[in-house]
Formats: C-alpha cells, structure tokens, sequence
C-alpha cells in the first residue's frame, strides 16, 4: 500500500523523478522522461504495479519499518535515510545523477553500527504497472526487457528472483557498503555502462553545491526558499528547458474523488511564474532555457496558442484512462495526458506576457523574435480578450467571462505598451492604450459586486475566486484601493478554511458546479501564499507572517509541498511535488522579507 503523499522524498535527474517512501519504497518511476510510462506505479496501485524497496528485513507478515530519520544531504537532492533497528543502525542514500548517458537510480546501503539484516525487493512493472518484463542475467548484471525499454540492475550483493520479483538479501556491519544501480536503456542498444556510484555521489552533490551558490536571497526564510528552488530545478527538463507541473499524475485533490489529472507537462501558466521566481532569485539560465522553450513551443503560431506542452514541445497530449490502475487509495479514475490541452485560457497571455516582461527588466539578453512573440500575442488579444473561456483553474463546465482571464488580459497590454514605449519594440501604442482603459473600465463594471464591494468570480456572478487575490499583485488596482482591499475580506469570510487556508472557489458537492465536476477539494496551498501576499501589501504584516508560517508548517519533514491541504483530513493532496505550491512560497517569503515581516 502506498504512503501518505507527504510520506514522500522526491529524487530525480532534471530529467525525470522518483518518489521514495519513508519506509524506503520507490512507488513511482517513469523513464527516461518525466512523461514516459512508469516503471514503478505502485503509488497508483499496489505493489504489483512496480516499486523497489531497500532497508531493513523483517518477519514475512510485518509491515515495512518507516526510516526514524531522513533528510536531504545539505542543500540537494541525495536523499540519506536512517533505520534504528533492535541489531544496529543502516542507512540508505538515494539519488540520480544529473545525466550523462543512461538515466540512472542509485541506492548505497551503509552499516552504521551493529549487525543489520537488509532486504531489496525490486518488482519492475512496465508500461504503467501493466507489463511483466521478462527478467534475466546477461553476466553478473540482471536486465528486464519489455518492447522498447530495458533496465538494467548492477549490484555488488547476490540476487535471485522468486514471484517475479528480483531479491538481494545481505547484511551490513560499520563500514560495510553495498551500493545498487538501476539504468534505464532503449533495448535494442548496447547495454548501458557499468556504473560509478560513489563517483556519481561525488559528482552530484558538487552539481548541486554550485547550483545553489547562485541563490541571491540570503533572508530569514532561506531554508524553505532553497529548498523550493531546488524542487524546481528538479521538475525542469534539461534538454529542453520545459517544466513540469509536477512529476507525477492522478494524485487525488479529494481522496476517493474523481479530480485527478496528470501534471507531467509544461503549463505556460506554471512554467511562467517559475520563471519569475528564479529571475528574482538570481537563476538566469533556467530563465533563457524557458524562454528558448517557449519560442520554439509556439513557434511561428501564436494564435494556436495551447495552455500548455509537451516537455519537448508535443502539442498533442490527448487524455486516457488506466483502467488496471485502482487510483492512489482507491482514487480512480487514473489519467494520462491532459484534456484541458485544447481549452481557451486568455489569462495565460498575461502571465506569458509578465515573464517575458520581466526577464527584459532584469536583464536577460535580448531576443527580438521573443518581442515579436509578445507583439502578435497581444494581436491576438486584442480581437479575442472579451471572449468567456475556461479560466485559470481550467473548468470543464461552461465558458464564462472569468475576470481573472480579462485582468490577466489587462496585464499582457499593459506589459507591451511598457515594452514599445522602452523602445525594444514596435506597435500601436495609442490604440493599445486605449485598449488597455477599455479592459479595465469593463473589469471594474461587470465584475465587481458594489453591494459586498468585491470583485467576482466571473461577469454577473456572486461567486468568489481565490484568483482574484492577484489584482494588486498584477498592478491591476493599487493595494489601498477599497475594491482591493474589500475583496480580500470576502475571500478571507467566504473561501477560507477554519485555519485560514484558502478554497480556489466553492464546489458544489455532490453536484456539478461551476467547474462541471463532482466531489469537493482541498485548500488550494497556492492561493494561500497568494491572501499571505495581499495581506501583507496593505498593511497587515503581522496576519501575513503568521499565515506564512502556517503554510510553511505544513511542508513534510523534507520541506516538499504537494498542491492542496486538506483541512479535514489534516494531509497533503493533489499531484506532489508541486511547481505551482513552491513558486509563491518563494515570492511571498521574499515579499516579508522586504517589508521586515518575519520573526527573529
């Protein structure tokens, strides 16, 4: 049986990722790419769908021990976990490689004291849990081939196989070392090298020492904030500069409930405010891979412009179900790709438009055909912004004429007058400035409710948005503004949680509501960061410190954040870890920051 999310570590290569469990499971592999098939799916599933454990052995019947400590190994992503057994301590460490050749998942077995029992387990599951792979020994190395894939395992302990499951029994001692290596290789090729794994250690934790030096924060929330940059970098795709959402699917927003999507593709939306963060954060070249990724994504069709890719691009990410897949605790139906692909979101050329705007203030070298990008968006735009669409949270009800979608909308013009009138681009200034008042004056009209003097979910509606949290954010109205700072209050009365977490919207239950689906969620953790934020740009410091750090308490002990909280069950829900709960951590943490807001 799978852990609780938070029961997990991520590890990963910027190239794909694995979740490891507490009591030293791998429940979720996919390779070689954050979107392959997994090899290990028993997160979404039971063991039969594929995982590998490593630590202590105990009797048949027992459950697995959880480690009694974990901890990343300084500020990377080599993830060290200890076991107190009745004989003596082991440790287990478990990373993978920034890749050179064949992704890899190495896992180094220590005697610390005493005499310990150990076990590995390793069920290889291809294509998702569905395929057996046929296991054999090509000299001392075991390999499993199905199809096109084929993995290969090197260990210095014996192995032998029984259930269809590939066994190392051994036992450690201080000093002992017992080091094991799984490589991934398309299987009509050559068998991958022979692996290095203390030289692979060696190499990773320098990768990752020097990566973080470049960190320009230096404040009291430094802890949280490298940790978050370090799980984006994670959930970035070296080859291409794409950034996953998160690297694992169906992961459910309501445990037993049907909202459960696959996260392992490059939304604009995310990959943007990702951008963002890292820019203020002094990571450059994660900024220009990105931009690089967006230009070749949208290439010359900026009027097609999808909500988000492929992580090398693909534009076609068609939704299926699993159906041999029981779903995370019985949370079905279990998805790949994403339907949501082909919806109308106009809100996402704004944030575009922002990321872009900002990597131009802060520096980034020139590139004229990302102005000319933003010039044909905001063509685009400009016959299309006062059109309903799905909105930012990606509704499967009806179009509706969202006014996060039109403030989002405002924000793209606005950038680009910004844009022309530095001289770095050309185009229609005085007719986008009108255009500009327009999208305002209409925002203000039909969106805003005078008699609770808030801002509403959508045009004519009494609904609340948590997305609305975003107007003084974006520079829509100033923070001091009586709509601003109504609209907070109303979020805070209607859409938080007892404690003080905030909803996306409400859903209706049972019933469809306004995103057409059934079941309820949890708190939304980035619209939470989002009120941390506004509280603190009008004045209520103390409220947004305290808030924050109530956020920050519900990291696991490893400082990994999954999308949602959800208040009743007191856990962590939704797909893990997740770029879109990390990112305004960072912005608010660097926003209290700035105004002295923090403790100590």
């Amino acid at each position: 049986m799978a852990g609780r999310i938070e029961d997990y570590a991520l590890i990963g290569d910027m190239q794909t990722a694995a979740l490891v469990c507490r009591d030293g499971s791998v429940d979720w592999l996919c390779l070689p790419r954050f979107d392959s098939h997994a090899v290990f799916a028993g997160l979404l599933g039971t063991e039969e769908h594929g995982f590998w454990r490593v630590g202590p052995a105990g009797p048949a019947d027992a459950e697995p021990a959880p480690a009694d400590r974990r901890r990343y190994l300084g500020d990377s992503l080599i993830l060290e976990s200890e076991w107190d057994t009745p004989r003596g301590t082991v440790r287990v460490t478990d990373f993978m490689p920034p890749r050179d050749g064949a992704p890899q998942l190495i896992r180094i077995v220590e005697g610390v004291s005493g005499r310990v029992r150990m076990r590995s387990a390793l069920r290889m599951r291809f294509s998702y849990g569905r395929i057996v792979p046929w296991v054999h020994k090509v000299g001392e190395r075991t390999v499993a081939v199905a199809g096109p894939d084929s993995v290969w395992l090197d260990t210095d302990a014996e192995t032998h196989g029984e259930n269809l499951t590939t066994y190392s029994d051994f036992t450690v001692t201080p000093g002992d070392r017992i080091t094991f290596t799984l490589s991934w290789q398309p299987s009509h090729k050559e068998p991958p090298a022979l692996p290095d794994p203390d030289g692979s250690l060696e190499a990773t934790a320098e990768f990752w020492r020097e990566w973080v030096e470049h960190c320009t924060y230096h404040g009291p929330y430094r802890e949280a904030v490298v940790r978050s940059l370090i799980t984006l970098k994670a959930l970035t795709y070296a080859p291409t500069g794409g950034i996953v959402a998160a690297p694992t699917t169906s992961l459910p927003e309501e445990i037993g409930g049907v909202r459960n999507w696959d996260y392992r593709y490059t939304w604009l939306r995310d990959a943007a405010i990702t951008l963002s963060s890292m820019l203020r954060t002094g990571y450059r070249e994660e900024a220009r891979a990105w931009r690089d990724w967006l230009l070749r994504a949208v290439a010359g069709d900026p009027e097609n412009l999808q909500i988000m890719y492929g992580i090398a691009g693909e534009r076609e990410l068609g939704e299926a179900e699993l159906d041999w897949l029981p779903g995370y605790e019985n949370s079905g139906p279990v998805r790949v790709g994403n339907g949501a692909a082909n919806q109308l979101q106009l809100d996402v050329y704004g944030e575009v438009t922002e990321a872009l705007h900002l990597a131009h203030m802060t520096g980034l070298s020139r590139n004229d055909y990302a102005s000319l990008l933003q010039i044909k968006l905001i063509n685009y735009l400009e016959k299309h912004w006062d059109q309903p669409d799905e909105g930012i949270w990606e509704v499967r009800g009806p179009r509706r004429h969202f006014v996060h979608s039109k403030v989002m909308a405002w924000v793209a013009v606005d950038r680009t007058i910004k844009l022309i009138e530095s001289g770095d681009a050309d185009g229609p200034l005085e007719r986008w400035q009108e255009l500009r008042d327009e999208i305002h004056r209409d925002v203000c009209e039909k969106g805003y409710d005078k008699e609770r003097n808030t801002f509403t979910q959508s045009y004519g509606s009494r609904e609340l948005d948590a997305s609305l949290l975003l107007i003084p954010q974006m520079g829509f109205l100033p923070p001091d503004d009586k709509r601003v700072i109504g609209t907070i209050e109303a979020i805070q009365r209607e859409l938080s949680t007892e404690d003080g977490f905030v909803l996306r919207y409400p859903t209706a239950g049972e019933e469809a509501g306004v995103d057409g689906l059934e079941g309820d969620e949890g708190a939304f953790l980035a619209c939470s960061f989002w009120l941390a934020d506004d509280l603190a740009m009008i004045g209520r410091v103390d409220e947004a410190r305290t808030l924050f750090e109530k956020l920050l308490a519900l990291r696991n002990d490893l400082g990994l954040l999954a999308e949602e909280w959800d208040p009743r069950l007191q856990r962590q829900v939704g797909n893990f870890p997740q770029a879109f709960s990390h990112v305004p951590l960072i912005d608010t943490a660097l926003r209290l920051t700035a105004s002295g807001a923090y403790g100590g």
